[in-house]
């Protein structure tokens, strides 16, 4: 139940929706429900035919009950028998048919209305907020979560969600307010008959709670092996070229059948219990109206009795009424189930804590003046270490190269300037201050990264350069791209800096994508620049073009470089040798040669 009302909770004004909802509700099953009450005094005039004139009772007097409301229909409508006819009387009770059918009906219209509203709110918010906490969450998490899951709990789930609100305002939440008010008119015909109803209606309930039970653990098992097969189609399409290099075509078809074979498998099993749960309880309800029947049937051929025939006729058409609430209710209890599973999925995610986030009162970076210390810096991911115990300082201005083999750490150190990581101990300053006090929108607002992989997105060269930068001017990403040596092949393209560049840059070349990485850093003109591996996708014209104007853009400017070819970073100020996460040389590019030491060594092997 906590769960269904934070799923409420999604949709904007929720609570004058759900008044108006079950005004609208109550309003029509009223109106509803007189169709069938009519029946009652339909059967007393033909069972009382030709059986003596009627006595027409007295208009009542008003009050809020469901005597006042049979009084006066009966002295209308016993009036115009006595006063007209038969004839004129089914007339009346028809035109009053009609009138109710169409009451009934408009506020059904309003009550779906108002439910739609609920639903459109509550989906579209629901998505935004995984979108906001999933945006949040550390780089770490997104490594050891599969895509395709965080993507089916943004989909498949929320559909869920969204067919489990429908079900619940029609079904749960609806469905026992119309029960409750034909047992209320039950009530009105024979307190004896209803009591003896409500005795044996456990017996539906018990069967379908069992059901219902089962399908819960299964609806969450269904949507993580949906997550699953949706993680291995994303992996599919975005690495078709080495499945086909490589022949492994039938190896993830293989895999793709295993998943959804057990899909099929939990799918079909919750299928069959679905489907149970509709014609258990119509054979339950047809056992409890039999069970009436002989029950009443018995009443009315009793002497004593003072329940007729034609009341004990309604009471069986208003409780026959109660069957189709009674199974919406339970195949809405059934659906709930399934969203349920989905919206724990969903908030998982949601509520899944933020590893790195704002200290209270955070002091907002207003410019880089000083230095990048590294104290006494270890990290690890989970137990493994990465890091032990960096000591270094990069001064404002600065160029200092961190190189080595790989796997040594280099850009898990960088990664912790602009804390996409914090360390697992020790702790990183910007002018003397832990990066932990930072504002991190601040702080990152004064970094520039460039990364190994070229990450854009599909979308025009123009907004892929602006990325993050609304209103920047055309001239100033013009600027941007002449300094990473891209202007000229943009131009060269269909629609210049309008082009589309596909998924991932995918129209585009290694080198051009790598180009227009490092246009859009140049355009943020950040204090401090992250260069990992920004030229290692570039052919040997382009890097060294593009080198020139690194260090044209490096110029007074505080750089934090990556490399494995010594060539491009022999002019840094320091370079830091890292080896299985420690420090192992540090010095100028002719010092460090002059040691003969790792880097000389790396440096031998690039030139052979």
């Amino acid at each position: 139940m906590n769960i269904f009302l934070r799923i409420l909770s999604y949709a904007q004004n929720v609570v004058p929706k759900l008044v108006y909802f079950f005004v609208f509700s109550i309003l029509g099953i009223i109106f509803g429900a007189f169709n069938i009450v009519l029946v009652i005094p339909m059967l007393k005039v033909l069972f009382n035919q030709g059986k003596g004139v009627m006595v027409v009772p007295e208009l009542p007097a008003f009050s809020l009950s469901s005597d006042y409301v049979i009084g006066v229909f009966n002295h209308y409508f016993l009036g115009i028998i006595r006063d007209n006819g038969s004839l004129d009387a089914l007339l009346f009770v028809c035109a009053l048919i009609v009138a109710c059918v169409i009451l009934a009906n408009i506020f059904r219209y309003l009550e779906r209305i108002m439910a739609t509203k609920i639903r459109v709110d509550l989906v579209k918010n629901i998505r935004m907020d995984i979108f906001k906490s999933v945006s949040n969450l550390h780089i770490g998490y997104f490594n050891n979560e599969r895509k395709g899951d965080l993507i089916s709990r943004f989909t498949n789930d929320v559909g869920e969600v969204e067919n489990a609100v429908m079900n619940s305002l029609k079904a749960v939440l609806k469905e026992p307010i119309t029960i409750l008010v034909y047992f209320l008119v039950l009530f009105t015909i024979s307190p004896k008959l209803t009591m003896f109803t409500l005795l044996v209606l456990p017996i539906t309930g018990g069967a379908l709670a069992e059901i219902i039970k089962r399908l819960k653990k299964q609806a969450r098992q269904s949507q993580e092996s949906l997550g699953r097969i949706v993680n291995i189609l994303e992996e599919t399409f975005g690495g078709m070229r080495v499945i086909k290099a490589f022949n492994a075509r039938n190896f993830i078809i293989q895999k793709l059948e295993e998943e959804s074979t057990y899909y099929r498998k939990v799918n079909k099993s919750m299928s069959y219990k679905n489907e149970m749960a509709s014609p258990i309880s119509e054979i339950l309800g047809v056992i409890i109206i039999a069970g009436i029947i002989f029950f009443g049937g018995n009443m009315v051929l009793s002497d004593s009795s003072t329940l007729q025939p034609e009341v004990f006729l309604g009471f069986l058409a208003v409780f026959s009424m109660i069957i189709q609430p009674a199974k919406n209710f339970s195949n809405g209890i059934t659906a709930l189930q399934k969203g349920t599973a989905s919206a724990k999925r969903i908030f998982d995610v949601i509520d899944t804590v933020p590893l790195i986030e704002n200290k209270p009162n955070a002091i907002s970076l207003k410019g880089f003046e000083k230095s990048i210390e590294f104290r006494n810096v270890s990290f690890a991911y989970d137990t493994e270490p990465v890091l032990k115990n960096i000591n270094l300082t990069v001064e404002k201005g600065r160029t200092v190269a961190l190189i080595g083999p790989s796997g040594g750490g280099k850009s898990t150190l960088a990664d912790l300037v602009p804390r996409f990581y914090d360390p697992t101990l020790g702790e990183v300053c910007v002018d003397g201050i832990s990066l932990k006090d930072y504002n991190i929108d601040s702080l990152r607002k004064h970094m520039g990264v460039v990364t190994q992989e070229s990450i854009l997105f599909n979308d025009t060269i123009f907004n892929n350069i602006a990325f993050g930068l609304p209103g920047v001017s055309e001239e100033a990403v013009i600027q941007a791209a002449r300094i990473a040596n891209a202007h000229d092949f943009i131009l060269q393209t269909e629609n210049g800096y309008k082009t589309y560049i596909g998924e991932r840059g995918s129209k585009l070349s290694g080198g051009q994508r790598q180009r227009i990485s490092i246009a859009r850093a140049v355009l943020r003109n950040p204090p401090i620049l992250i260069l990992d591996e920004a030229t290692s996708a570039l052919d040997s014209e382009s890097e060294k073009q593009v080198q020139e104007a690194l260090f044209n853009l490096m110029k007074n400017r505080t750089s934090l470089v990556i490399a494995h070819r010594l060539s491009t970073i022999q002019h840094a100020d320091e370079i830091i040798v890292i080896h299985e996460g420690q420090v192992a040389e540090r010095g100028t590019h002719d010092q460090l040669i002059q040691n003969r030491g790792l880097y000389w060594k790396l440096s031998t092997i690039q030139k052979n």
